[in-house]
């Protein structure tokens, strides 16, 4: 984000061998409520960096990107199981790529191939979506003043934006979309903001409705607001309570509170007053608490002449220094300082004095004494944050950036995740009336699902949303919902046209954990509909039309009869049509009762219709 700072996440990719963290049966799983943006120009410097590239497919538009894992050397494996991403996976449930800027109304530029020439974007979402977290990219303003707004203004480049964005998540099959539009309230005018509000509205209201129609998420990233009755200040360019209806997520920027002059980054009063605006005008489990992975340091006074030698820029109006928050502990002990706790911010602060002693530019000797300030949340500030997370139930908190804080932090997180676990679902599928999970085409068959709390307690009212996916489909569909009875248990009947595999989900709430029940494979064995005479004259034409279902185009169809115990063929076989279908003549010269069957053959496993009779008169 234009005003933000840092480094971010690693991506992890796992091979032939399954890199998990072990848990036992009975461990609880935290609470997925942290997320965080990934900046462009350091996903080399976070992400282990993999000699064997693995080989990248991006099958069609829209489809997900597949690769096949080379052989890694043992130190790979290590440094992927160690990576950020990959050991703090089972505390997220998305990440922010920030890889790409807005500069026109038709163009996005993609800054991950600017900054990463020599590493296919390919091949690095391929390692990020083996960690199962939703990407949704994060596309920023880079547009001069009023041009955004200019654009939102105009219905066919508001289209035209929104078109550009719909193609970006589409071609790389990404799970949303995130807006860091921040030009409206750095860039342009204060006084421009009553016209862009609506435009905005307008343009937030045509992009989301394209999103959700392809089941892609609308992420906005946005600073401050209040409650207007209250007249404070906020940045209501952004119109929160009109497009709440409209979004998916709203990630609040609740750091930068104090830039120009000394203070915190984002008290927490400030955070928690934002905060509850948010969660008044739409879901709580949309809104996601800021947290900043850096702090600041301020010039405060300068006593003396500085020498030459001193570090250019000494002014008490210079801009802050900046540093990670990993490095804070490290900052103090070069500054010989020692950082206090400000409960009423929640941050962390220190001032320090650094004396530089030299030549002024006339060779005489000076001394001045630098004056500085610092501010940063350090592990507790986190912990004070992510309560705030438990306390209104918020979707969590988005980080700038992951793993840029202190590991003390990311415990801190941690913690807190585990204390707020919700209670996990234990969700099973089992297939009944079917003959080892085979049916015939056509028979219906039931799935029957179970849900329960660890205790083995039915979960009575659950939503179960009954999905489906093809032999020749990569992703699930939702076909049917469900809700559980008193025993806990869903019952659906299903017939289905040809072999697939099925499973039960639940959505997640903040007292119980989303489910995922195992998968069921029903196949279906292919079935012969014949439509044949019950009795015929002796010598007369016989004909047997039918049909193999599902459609087997171009088999061989053969009538057989049963003579002394065995099948034998009559004439020569037919081939199937377009719809699988076929016609068999034959005649019959002796009188009696004849038994007979048709034989469908495609591949190495014969297809046999049920056997039928016909009377054969004098």
């Amino acid at each position: 984000m234009s005003r933000k700072f840092g480094i971010a996440v690693v991506a992890l990719f796992s091979m032939v061998l399954t890199f998990s963290i072990p848990a036992s049966a009975d461990q609880i799983a935290p609470r997925t409520i942290v997320s965080g943006w990934i900046p462009y120009y350091s996903v080399k410097s976070v992400m282990p960096f993999i000699a064997k590239i693995p080989t990248t497919t991006l099958v069609a538009p829209g489809a997900p990107v597949t690769c096949e894992p080379s052989e890694y050397a043992p130190e790979d494996i290590a440094a992927l199981n160690a990576s950020y991403l990959f050991s703090n996976k089972d505390l997220m449930k998305e990440v922010m790529p920030f890889w790409y800027t807005l500069k026109s109304s038709t163009v996005i530029r993609d800054d991950y191939t600017l900054g990463n020439p020599s590493w296919p974007i390919a091949d690095t979402l391929c390692l990020m979506r083996k960690t199962g977290l939703k990407i949704i990219p994060t596309i920023t303003d880079g547009t001069a003043q009023l041009v955004l707004s200019g654009y939102l203004a105009n219905p066919q480049t508001r289209t035209a934006v929104v078109k550009s964005i719909v193609d970006l998540v589409n071609k790389n099959n990404f799970d949303g979309i995130d807006l860091d539009f921040e030009g409206f309230a750095f860039v342009d005018p204060l006084t421009s903001w009553a016209k862009t509000a609506p435009n905005w509205v307008l343009f937030i209201k045509e992009l989301s409705a394209q999103l959700h129609a392809s089941q892609k998420l609308l992420s906005i990233s946005s600073p401050y607001a209040y409650n207007p009755t209250e007249k404070l200040k906020g940045y209501t360019v952004y119109a929160w309570a009109d497009i709440a209806s409209s979004i998916d997520r709203l990630r609040i920027m609740t750091y930068d509170y104090s830039v120009a002059k000394p203070g915190p980054i984002g008290p927490i009063a400030w955070t928690e007053k934002t905060l509850q605006y948010a969660i008044s005008i739409m879901p709580a489990s949309n809104v996601f608490i800021g947290l900043p992975g850096y702090g600041r340091d301020w010039i405060t006074g300068i006593v003396g002449t500085c020498p030459v030698s001193a570090p250019p820029g000494l002014t008490v109006s210079a801009k802050a220094a900046t540093f990670k928050m990993n490095y804070a502990d490290a900052k103090a002990a070069i500054d010989r300082a020692v950082p206090v706790f400000n409960e009423i911010n929640s941050e962390a602060t220190y001032s320090y004095v650094q004396t530089y002693n030299g030549l002024t530019a006339k060779g005489a000797a000076t001394t001045c004494m630098v004056s500085r300030t610092v501010w940063y949340q350090n592990a507790r500030s986190y912990t004070e944050r992510m309560n705030l997370v438990a306390k209104y139930q918020l979707g969590g908190a988005a980080l700038w950036t992951l793993g840029m804080e202190d590991p003390t932090a990311t415990t801190a997180m941690r913690n807190v995740a585990l204390a707020i676990a919700p209670d996990p679902v234990a969700n099973s599928l089992t297939i009944e009336n079917a003959d080892n999970q085979q049916i015939n085409f056509g028979d219906i068959f039931t799935l029957k699902g179970a849900l329960t709390l660890n205790d083995k307690s039915p979960i009575v009212g659950l939503v179960v949303s009954i999905e489906m996916k093809r032999a020749s489909e990569s992703s699930w569909t939702k076909i049917a919902e469900s809700t559980t009875g008193a025993d806990g248990t869903i019952s659906m009947p299903v017939t289905i046209g040809g072999t697939a595999t099925f499973r039960l989900t639940t959505v997640g709430t903040w007292q119980r954990a989303a489910s995922i029940s195992n998968e069921a494979l029903v196949a279906v064995r292919s079935k012969i509909i014949l439509d044949h005479p019950a009795t015929v004259q002796h010598g007369d034409l016989i004909q047997i039309s039918g049909a193999v279902l599902p459609q087997i185009v171009g088999a061989t169809a053969t009538l057989q009869r049963l003579t002394a115990g065995k099948w034998q063929n009559i004439g020569v076989g037919v081939t199937t049509g377009a719809k699988g279908d076929f016609l068999l003549s034959t005649t019959e010269l002796s009188r009696g009762v004849v038994t007979m069957r048709v034989q469908i053959t495609s591949g190495s496993q014969p297809i046999n219709s049920p056997e039928f009779s016909i009377v054969v008169r004098q």
